[in-house]
């Protein structure tokens, strides 16, 4: 009996009480939780290992993270990377050996959307994974090979979850009607609809049928058709998207549009994802990329008008900051296209990391004691403000057995556009400086 000492609990939202209790009432995600499956093995052998869940929204992230909690029977600290930092983090931890010395369990610490925490929150979860004494579980909806650091990824082992199909909508769009709405009927239109609006998202799904059935149970009305649909509706169905293309299909097309130099199709797709309720500083972020990977040193203004733009956005807010990011897209798709400082850094990043450790030459050395002068640190160094040009020619700052194996890399190989086509008659005319002051060498 309700009264004063016991007040009503507000009802949990539906996409709450459909969350699944145990692994078979999972939706979705057959490629990592069926038969001989690698999460269904995980599961199974009681040894979880540190991971990282990666999908887009309403696939099952958190949801999986707190089945392995209670299949692996230990504790459960979820914090959010958004609203939380190392203090929060330290909090957890504290907690976490706690509950080990008190009852002996293990804890499993759930970090949603581990891609805002910067490279030193990240790494203040490293000496408790290799102790042990958490299972670090982070989700993402970004690429952890770009937004996790590598000391933190390579002790955890990376599942992709996968946006959930059309039948699987459908499967738990029946679970939602049984639960709120038994007797109210979706038109078959109408059905197609708004699995198509759900987009393979599963809290958009639920959170939208709640809102439809509700409306309906309170107009009397028994099957919703498309009049009832657009009228009570209409402004979620104006972002519904027919095609159904996923939100990274729509960010792939925006970049591609860009590279491609079509700036109405550029604008076009932007404007889709604003639309579709896409975080604006996200695609802020994506620009950002496109102008250092697609535009580089063809033009270096693009880099800083992107870094500005997000700028914008954040003081400025709607419809403003809007306005500076669609600016910037028009800017990029017009702009002259060069991917030769990405090819670069790529290209030397591969070098090094197969190449062995060089030693740096003497001349190339620091030389702030006697003793290292006398090691002829810095010794026939050839400070290049005091040459022509500004250019000290034939000199190598390659590391010496590099050169002498006549193995000198060329990375940065600058295309004939925008800025780099400057850069290019500039680096022609030093390396013919380099060869006249060779051959002067030779002659001695």
């Amino acid at each position: 009996m309700t009264n004063l000492f016991t007040p009503n609990q507000p009802e949990a939202p539906l996409a709450e009480r459909l969350r699944p209790k145990t692994l078979d009432e999972v939706v979705g995600q057959s490629h990592l939780l069926a038969a001989n499956k690698p999460l269904r093995l995980a599961f199974q052998s009681g040894k979880l290992p540190s991971m990282i869940l990666w999908g887009p929204p309403g696939v099952g992230k958190t949801t999986l993270a707190r089945l392995i909690a209670n299949t692996a029977e230990a504790d459960f600290i979820p914090i959010s990377a958004v609203l939380s930092g190392i203090k929060d983090i330290r909090e957890a931890v504290e907690r976490a050996e706690l509950i080990l010395q008190q009852h002996g369990r293990k804890t499993i610490l759930f970090v949603d959307e581990v891609h805002r925490f910067n490279k030193g929150q990240q790494d203040a979860f490293l000496p408790f994974v290799e102790s042990g004494l958490i299972t670090f579980i982070g989700a993402t909806t970004e690429n952890p090979s770009f937004e996790v650091n590598s000391a933190l990824l390579s002790r955890a082992q990376v599942f992709v979850l996968n946006a959930l199909s059309e039948a699987e909508l459908s499967l738990l769009l029946d679970r939602a009607q049984q639960l709120v709405a038994e007797n109210v009927k979706l038109a078959d239109d109408v059905r197609e609809q708004v699995l198509a609006y759900a987009d393979g998202d599963a809290r958009r799904l639920l959170n939208f049928v709640e809102g439809l059935f509700n409306a309906a149970e309170g107009a009397g009305v028994t099957e919703i058709d498309e009049a009832f649909l657009q009228t009570t509706m209409a402004s979620k169905l104006r972002r519904f998207d027919k095609g159904g293309e996923a939100f990274y299909d729509q960010i792939s097309a925006l970049h591609k549009s860009v590279r491609g130099s079509n700036p109405d199709a550029a604008l076009y797709w932007f404007l889709r994802m604003i639309d579709g309720g896409a975080d604006p500083l996200y695609l802020g972020r994506r620009i950002v990329r496109m102008a250092i990977e697609d535009i580089g040193l063809a033009d270096p203004r693009a880099q800083g008008m992107a870094i500005e733009a997000c700028q914008i956005y954040e003081r400025l807010g709607s419809p403003e900051g809007e306005l500076a990011l669609s600016n910037v897209v028009i800017y990029l798709a017009v702009a002259p296209k060069s991917n030769a400082a990405y090819n670069a850094y790529n290209q030397a990043k591969a070098f090094v990391a197969q190449d062995k450790s060089r030693p740096v030459p003497l001349h190339l050395r620091n030389a702030p004691t006697k003793l290292m002068k006398a090691l002829d640190y810095g010794k026939e160094y050839r400070y290049a403000h005091h040459e022509p040009e500004a250019y000290a020619a034939g000199v190598d700052y390659f590391p010496d057995d590099l050169h002498d194996k006549n193995t000198v890399p060329q990375f940065y190989m600058p295309t004939p556009r925008g800025l780099e086509g400057k850069i290019t008659e500039k680096l022609a005319h030093l390396r013919d400086l380099d060869k006249r002051e060779l051959a002067k060498k030779a002659k001695k």
